[in-house]
C-alpha cells in the first residue's frame, strides 16, 4: 500500500490528533483518523465542538489543497457529530436503570438512552408496581390511606393500553379483563403494604439528582422513594426504597443489583442534604398473598460502612462501562433478554440503528 503524506497540526491545550491520507492499489482513498478533543471537557462543552469545526476545516483545506488531484476527489471528512460520537460518551449521566440496561441489552440500551426511543411497552407487573410507588409517595407525603391507594389507582387505569405490553390479550374485552386483574394486584398489594406501614422520620419523598462524582467520568443520577432520619445515627440519614415483586428476593441485601442501586442513591443523597448518608434499606412487599400465611414484607439493610469494596468496584463498574460506550462499537442485541430481547432483535435485523 502506498500512502502519501499525512496532515499533522499541533495547537495548544488539544490532546493530539492526526488526520492521515491513505491511497491503496485500487487507488481507493480513505481518511484513516480524525481525532481531537479538549482535555477533561465535558461531552456536550460548546468549546470542545468548536475546537473540532475549526479542525474538521483544516482538514478540508489540507485536502483542497493538495498537490495531487487524485486525492482532491476524496472531500469524506467526517462530520464533527461523528467524531465527537466516536471519542465521547453519548450520554450525559448514568442511572442505575440506564447502567442495567447496558449491561443487559446493548442495542436496547442505545435505543433508550441514545436515541430516546420509548417505545416499548410495559409489562403490567411493572404498572402495577409503579402504581404502588404513587401511593407510596402520596401516603409518605401526607395524605390518608385512602386517599392515596385511589391515587395509585387512578395512575393505573390512566395508562394507555398502547403503553402495556397484554401478552396474549388481543381483543378489547381480553385486555379489559386483564386491566381488571391488574387492578385487583394493585389493590391486594398495596393493601399489605399499608396494613401496618413502616414509620420513618421523613425528610424527602420521591428525591431526584444528578450530581458528579470525584473520579468517575460522567455524573450520577438517582431517584430515592424515601430520605429519613436514621435511626442508628442520628446526624446520619437513610434511604428507603419501595419493592413490589412477584416473589421475595434470595441474595437479599447482597444482591448485586441492590448494592450498584444503593450507590447511585447514596452519592445523589449525600449530595442533596449535605448529611452523612448511613443505609439503603429496601423493602419488598409480595403481591400475591403468602399460603402459610408469613408475612408480606420483608426488609433488607445495606450498611454503608460495611460496603466499602463495593464502592471500589462500583467506581471501576462505571469507568469500564463508560470506556465501553464512548469507543467505536456494534450495538448488539441480547434475545434472551426478557424485557426487550425480541424488539432488540428486530431492530438488529433491520438494521436501523446506525454503529
Amino acid at each position: 500500500m502506498k500512502k502519501s503524506p499525512a496532515a499533522h497540526h499541533a495547537r495548544p491545550g488539544l490532546v493530539g490528533f492526526v488526520v492521515a491520507v491513505s491511497l491503496d492499489e485500487s487507488e481507493d482513498r480513505n481518511l484513516r483518523s480524525f481525532h481531537g478533543r479538549k482535555e477533561g471537557e465535558h461531552p456536550d462543552d460548546s468549546r470542545a465542538r468548536a475546537a473540532l469545526d475549526q479542525i474538521e476545516e483544516r482538514v478540508n483545506h489540507f485536502l483542497s489543497s493538495y498537490d495531487d488531484p487524485s486525492i482532491i476527489q476524496l472531500k469524506r471528512v467526517p462530520s464533527t457529530s461523528a467524531i465527537l460520537g466516536s471519542m465521547m460518551p453519548p450520554i450525559k449521566h448514568w442511572s442505575h436503570s440506564s447502567l442495567m440496561s447496558f449491561l443487559r441489552n446493548p442495542l436496547a440500551w442505545y435505543k433508550r438512552y441514545v436515541e430516546e426511543v420509548y417505545d416499548t411497552p410495559s409489562s403490567p407487573s411493572s404498572v402495577v408496581g409503579r402504581g404502588g410507588h404513587v401511593a407510596l409517595q402520596h401516603f409518605y407525603g401526607g395524605i390518608g390511606k385512602e386517599g392515596a391507594i385511589q391515587l395509585g389507582l387512578e395512575h393505573i387505569r390512566n395508562v394507555p393500553d398502547f403503553e402495556i405490553n397484554f401478552g396474549k390479550a388481543r381483543s378489547r374485552a381480553a385486555k379489559k379483563k386483564k386491566r381488571l386483574a391488574m387492578e385487583r394486584e394493585y389493590l391486594q398489594a398495596i393493601s399489605f403494604y399499608l396494613a401496618r406501614p413502616p414509620r420513618h422520620d421523613v425528610l424527602g419523598v420521591e428525591v431526584k439528582g444528578i450530581v458528579e462524582v470525584e473520579g468517575l467520568p460522567l455524573p450520577l443520577k438517582a431517584v430515592s422513594d424515601l430520605v429519613v432520619r436514621s435511626k442508628v445515627d442520628r446526624k446520619a440519614v437513610d434511604i428507603v426504597d419501595h419493592k413490589f415483586v412477584d416473589s421475595f428476593s434470595s441474595l437479599k441485601k447482597d444482591k448485586p443489583m441492590f448494592v450498584i442501586q444503593a450507590i447511585f442513591n447514596y452519592y445523589t443523597v449525600r449530595e442533596l442534604f449535605k448529611k452523612p448518608v448511613r443505609r439503603f434499606i429496601v423493602q419488598e412487599c409480595r403481591k400475591k398473598k403468602n399460603a402459610d400465611g408469613s408475612s408480606q414484607m420483608r426488609r433488607y439493610v445495606i450498611d454503608f460502612a460495611d460496603y466499602k469494596e463495593e464502592f471500589a468496584l462500583f467506581h471501576r463498574l462505571i469507568k469500564d462501562a463508560t470506556a465501553e460506550i464512548s469507543r467505536p462499537r456494534a450495538w448488539l442485541p441480547n434475545p434472551s433478554d426478557m424485557f426487550e430481547g425480541d424488539n432488540s432483535f428486530d431492530i438488529y435485523r433491520l438494521g436501523l440503528i446506525d454503529e
